[in-house]
This record gives C-alpha cells, structure tokens and sequence, in this order.
C-alpha cells in the first residue's frame, strides 16, 4: 500500500489535489483580464462593453454558489467537484474555439455556473480532514492556489498569445482541468471515522445536529459572513480584473511587462496570507478560542487594505505593484480565513452551504463594484474608485466583530432539519 493511502499523509495529497484546482481556476478567470486589450479590440469593446463580460462571469458565479453549496452538503464533495471541474474545462475550449462576442460571453457564463463548486467542496474537505489547531493552515495552502494561478496567469497567458493567439490560451486550460478532473476522482475518499471526530470534535460526528436551510437564514452570524462577503470581495475582484488592464492602460506598462511583472502582487499575497493563516492557528495552539484568533488576525490585517487610497498619486507602475502588494495581502488574508470562521461558527454539516451563500453575495458585490468601475472609470477619475475600496476592508471588521458568533442549533429543531436536508 502505498504511503500516501495512510489517512494521515492522503489528506495532504487531497489538499495538494486541490491546490491544483484553484490554481487554475484562478488562471481560467485571469485570462480575459490580461487579454483585456486584445479582447476589447478582437470584439470592439469599450470599458463598459468589457465590465458586461466580466458581470456575466461574475453574475452566474453569484447565481451558482449557494446551490453549489447545496449540493456539496447533499452529495459531497467528491462528486460536486468532479462535475465542477469537468463543467469549466468545457467552458476554457469553448471560449478558445469563439470567434463572436455572443459565442465568447455564454462560454464565460457556463465557467461562472461551474467554478464556484470549488470552494464550498474545499471548505468541506478540510473541516471534515482537519481539526481547529491545522484547519486554517491546511485551508490557506488550498486556497493558495488563487493567487498562485494570479501568479502563473500573466507570463503564460503573455507568452501563450504572443507567441500563438489568444485562443491558445483558453485551450491549454481545458486540457489542464481534465487532468485534474482525473487526479481527483482517482484520489479523493471521505475520512476514516477517527480523523472526522478529531476535526469535528465530537466521538460520532455522523450524529452532530444541524440546521435546516430555513434554519440558516434565521442566525445572525449567516447575515454577518453575508454582510463581510458583499463589502470586502469587491477589492479582491478588483486585484483580479482590473488591476492587469490599470497596470496597462494607466501606467504605461505593456503586455509582456505585465507578463513579466503583474504576477508579483499576487505572489506577496500568497505568502503573506498563508503567514496570517498559520498565525491563526498558532494563537489556537497557544489557547485562544478559534473563533476569537481567526477575528483578531483579521482585524489587523485589515489595517493595510486603505492603502489603496495612494495608488493615483504614485509616479510609475512598480509604485503600485508595491502598494497593491501590500493590499492584496490583506484581501487574500480576508478570503482564506472567512471561510475557516464559517467552520468554527457553523455544523460541519452546515459549512459548505454558508460558504456558498457567501461567496454568491460576494459575487454580487463584486457585480456592483464592476458595474461602478466600468461606468465611471473614465469619467470621476480613479481617486474616488480608490476611496470608496479603502473603506470597504474597515467596514468589514466591524461587522465580523459585531455579527459573527458560534451558532448552536437547538438540537430537537437540528435533528429535524437534519432529516429534512436528507429528505431535499
């Protein structure tokens, strides 16, 4: 038998699996940002004609995430995530095989309904994988992979559509998806009874009770993870789609200077947000309340998020990549433990549908704040884009430390909603 079969070290292997799968989950979303000049001129795109392509991403990502949280609660995460994975490696041909703006936005559509079963099935394997005193760890490497796909996005889609066309480069992430569609299907299994009851933290974690989903939506931390969500997602989002195209269109840098260059905020975030993440962890390890570490991290983290305010005053392009550095760490800081408070905060059983209802508002959030950039990126000036993000990350400490708490379900009404989510 081999030595990654032992529970142990297979739980690694499924986090490094997955890992893999953000990675390009995230490189699939980076591609039209970098192409951004390429696909406004291939489609005769102004701003506003790019923020529609984004949006309809954006907005079936939205729709999607509560029911792909549903459906990792219901079916598990094995299954959900396969067809996930297979659903936006079809999306990644078809967008490279486009050649009208119709054909080129359903297939970013079909990416939006697909990818969001990712992070919901993620989060569940690592609840289910992990106790408290490894969780936020083992769940900062698999997100992780967002921001290394950010890191990897830019020299390889740079060169794939320098060096071929721009169709080339949504092809090759169709054949990676499949190839990792692969990897999880052949490794991926549900822990053993033991490692679930360490992470859950009772002795038969098949009996813990939860809510019902008419049961969720009556507990104030859901509105709170809801309310973080919609306010900080947006400057994430920003990172993501806009900031490639600012770096090109307002400070003067080209696409292979951006190949070259556009991937290094994303590699401080990766670091830095695995760092916060570890802190965490050693702040539970020490003693202190899980619940109560992971908000204490957040909150001084949170601190360099309004440092965006400074990016229209800096002279050159490298300025910014510096400043929005630093803010990308507080974002991907917020973005990978978020969900590791909905672990402590909520029933294993509950995790993966709070999580996808979250990332849905946050989606929207993000809907709005592209809709707002691309309406008036050119006409208010990019000063006040900027204000309005630094106050966005403050906001959201106050919410987390005024809304979010753990929530016990009565366990007669847990029992019952438990039966009803089996009988959905």
């Amino acid at each position: 038998m081999s030595s990654f079969l032992i529970p142990e070290r297979r739980r690694w292997l499924i986090i490094f699996i997955i890992f893999l799968a953000i990675v390009f989950n995230y490189y699939d979303r980076q591609i039209v940002s970098i192409l951004k000049p390429v696909l406004k001129k291939e489609f005769d795109l102004d701003d506003a004609g790019y923020a529609i392509v984004i949006n309809i991403f954006t907005i079936c990502y939205a729709l999607m995430y509560p029911v792909s949280g549903w459906l990792v609660d219901k079916f598990g995460a094995k299954k959900v995530m396969f067809f996930g994975i297979l659903g936006w490696s079809l999306a990644c041909f078809g967008g490279g095989l486009s050649r009208t703006f119709t054909q080129f936005t359903s297939f970013r559509a079909l990416l939006g309904l697909a990818e969001p079963t990712n992070f919901p099935a993620q989060l569940k394997v690592v609840t289910i994988w992990f106790s408290g005193k490894l969780r936020a760890t083992a769940n900062s490497l698999c997100v992780a992979g967002s921001s290394i796909g950010a890191i990897i996005a830019p020299p390889l889609v740079a060169w794939l559509a320098i060096t071929y066309n721009w169709h080339t480069v949504f092809i090759v992430a169709g054949c990676v998806g499949l190839l990792i569609a692969l990897l999880w299907v052949f490794i991926y299994q549900d822990p053993p009874a033991y490692i679930a009851a360490e992470a859950s933290g009772v002795s038969k974690p098949e009996n813990t009770v939860a809510f019902s989903w008419g049961q969720l939506w009556k507990t104030k931390s859901l509105w709170g993870i809801l309310a973080i969500r919609f306010v900080s997602d947006p400057v994430w989002y920003f990172c993501l789609f806009w900031l490639p195209g600012y770096l090109q269109e307002e400070s003067g840098l080209s696409l292979a200077q951006v190949g070259m260059f556009g991937w290094i905020p994303f590699l401080v975030a990766d670091v830095g947000a695995i760092g916060t993440s570890a802190w965490s962890d050693y702040m539970v390890r020490k003693g202190k309340e899980p619940l109560k570490a992971r908000k204490i991290m957040l909150s001084l983290i949170a601190i360099l998020a309004p440092l965006c305010i400074l990016t229209p005053y800096v002279s050159n392009a490298y300025a910014t990549l510096l400043i929005f550095s630093l803010v990308a760490v507080a974002c991907l800081s917020w973005l990978f433990t978020i969900s590791v408070v909905i672990a402590e905060a909520f029933p294993v059983k509950n995790v993966a549908s709070v999580l996808g209802i979250a990332g849905g508002f946050g989606a929207v959030g993000a809907v709005l704040f592209n809709y707002f950039v691309g309406q008036f990126m050119g006409t208010i000036g990019t000063d006040k884009i900027f204000i309005a993000m630094a106050f966005l990350h403050p906001i959201a400490v106050l919410i987390l430390w005024t809304m979010v708490k753990k929530e016990t379900p009565d366990e007669k009404k847990g029992l019952a909603g438990e039966l009803l989510l089996k009988d959905q």
